[in-house]
């Protein structure tokens, strides 16, 4: 594989020649040179995104999805506020002082609550094992530097979470759809949709088809999920007339007869929790976090309207080196899950770094809208992370900061390349990375054999306002688009001859306007102006 010739792009208040690098100035999009009664621009608009944009805005077969629904409750609610605890754990005997395991005491306050809020006062509290929330509770601190929890287990932890918040879902059986779903719709016609009825929950997916491998050259490399039906978008049914189903969120791709494309219902997802103002902590010996893979802080599965806000990971007494770590291995795993929003969280500088899926701070696998907001992730190995399987969608990191990440060549040596902030398998489809700093870097490229068989790991996402002493490796499958960066290094020229994999089958060249422009991008968050937008509509 050879080297890529890293294209920088000047910086240059008009537009450029290349339509893809195009700089629209001022609101109208226009400058008069001519008049010098005309006051010079203070900012500038991406041609994609002019000052009378609608969802349904196109520039020849290059658009931007709107991302607004993102987060608890698609974005329409904020977060509550903390609520009067229905319990604390010091009246079921945990320990505030950290002298003595209150797992079982915690657990105990879990269960005695159908819902409400646990509240843990000040203190420090050591927990040997696993904690299990199946019910609508939010565990509820003083604040990161008052209140902390801290995992001592190791023994088990591979693929666990040490704080486990998990749903149920089941799904019903196939409801066919009776023609091709368009990308960007809100509306999929069925062959029958007489079962169905406003409020239910759905999944729409289709079959990992040879035809769909082969459409996006990945024959023989996507294998793990090949002749499975997966849930691409996990919605809700707004309306029902005849066959047409409307749903409350736009697709991403379009869904085709050829792949089997349908909607199959949905129950069983868990609501209405979180975990809020405390930190945590997993850190161990260093040869056992060497000896797990994928072990994480939180665990999130099969949940919808849930959140995390204000956690920080620390160093805690358990720490048995002097290496200045937090975590065992990752910190917050959403998975299988919907609408949730991670807030303002701080988590850094995992044990295991190495391969196998580890130092995955914030991580996201086969879910859709979660906003991931105000957070920084520190010397993880992907600070934040799509991971494995199709069906990650419509997610949003907003004003996130990454730095210090590696990854890792073994437990005795800490040389190893620059970890990214990345997309990393399946096809993560029209996501967004918006107003953010990246000292370390961010991808999304074909990743090959590399992980199973990840192959295209990213089409139709946005990096909006990206900043940083980092880089961007953007190759996606079709169009990807870079619009607005200061300092980071800019990589997305595909290779004329093929031979460099990452950009290998992502015709055409990814979308980039605005590269180390100096004026402001406006708006500055694309997310947040297309919320205000659409709860204006």
């Amino acid at each position: 594989m050879r080297l890529l010739l890293v294209l920088l792009l000047a910086a240059c208040p008009e537009p450029a020649d290349d339509d893809d690098s195009s700089v629209a100035l001022d609101d109208d999009d226009s400058a008069d040179d001519d008049d010098s009664s005309q006051p010079p621009p203070t900012s500038w608009r991406s041609s994609l995104y002019p000052a009378d944009w609608t969802p349904a805005f196109s520039e020849g077969d290059r658009f931007l999805h709107d991302f607004s629904y993102a987060g608890y409750h698609r974005g329409e609610a904020p977060l509550p506020a903390p609520a009067e605890p229905a319990a604390s754990v010091l009246d079921f005997g945990a320990d505030p002082t950290g002298a003595t395991d209150s797992t079982a005491a915690i657990q105990a306050a879990i269960d005695s609550l159908s819902a409400g809020t646990l509240r843990f006062p000040e203190g420090s509290y050591r927990v040997d094992d696993r904690l299990l929330v199946t019910a609508p509770i939010v565990l509820q601190g003083e604040g990161p530097e008052r209140t902390q929890l801290w995992f001592t287990r190791t023994a088990g932890m591979s693929d666990n979470g040490h704080i486990s918040i998990s749903g149920d879902v089941q799904r019903g059986p196939d409801l066919p759809l009776g023609s091709d779903a368009e990308n960007r719709s809100t509306v999929v016609t069925l062959e029958d949709a007489s079962s169905l009825s406003p409020g239910q929950e759905v999944a729409l997916g289709w079959l990992i088809t040879d035809a769909f491998i082969a459409e996006h050259g990945m024959a023989g490399t996507w294998q793990a999920f090949n002749g499975q039906w997966m849930p691409f978008f996990r919605r809700e049914v707004v309306a029902v007339d005849g066959n047409e189903v409307t749903l409350d969120i736009p697709l991403r791709y379009p869904a085709l007869l050829r792949d089997s494309a349908s909607l199959r219902t949905e129950s069983g997802y868990l609501s209405e929790c979180g975990i809020e103002s405390l930190a945590l902590s997993t850190v161990g010996r260093w040869d056992s976090a060497w000896n797990l893979n994928r072990t994480h802080a939180v665990r999130m599965d099969d949940v919808s309207d849930c959140w995390v806000r204000e956690v920080e990971s620390f160093e805690s007494p358990n720490s048995q080196d002097d290496r200045g770590r937090h975590l065992l291995s990752g910190g917050i795993r959403v998975t299988t899950s919907k609408r949730v929003t991670i807030a303002d969280t701080t988590l850094g500088h995992a044990q295991n770094r190495g391969g196998g899926g580890n130092g995955y701070l914030f991580e996201i696998l086969q879910s859709g809208e979660i906003l991931v907001r105000d957070c920084q992730g520190v010397a993880g190995r992907h600070n934040f992370i799509q991971n494995w399987g199709f069906g990650t969608s419509g997610c949003v990191w907003l004003r996130t900061h990454s730095s210090e990440g590696l990854t890792q060549l073994s437990e005795s040596s800490n040389i190893g390349s620059v970890g990214l902030s990345e997309f990393h398998h399946s096809l993560a489809m029209a996501n967004l990375i918006d107003d953010s700093v990246a000292d370390d870097g961010w991808g999304a490229v074909n990743r090959g054999e590399w992980s199973s068989g990840a192959g295209h790991s990213a089409t139709q996402n946005v990096f909006w306002n990206l900043r940083g002493a980092g880089r961007l490796d953007s190759y996606q499958y079709g169009w990807g688009y870079v619009i607005g960066t200061e300092g980071i290094t800019v990589q997305a020229d595909i290779a004329e001859d093929g031979l460099f994999s990452i950009g290998e089958g992502t015709e055409p060249d990814d979308h980039l306007e605005g590269l180390d422009v100096e004026l402001p991008l406006e708006p500055a968050s694309l997310y947040e102006d297309q919320l205000k937008r659409r709860l204006a509509r």
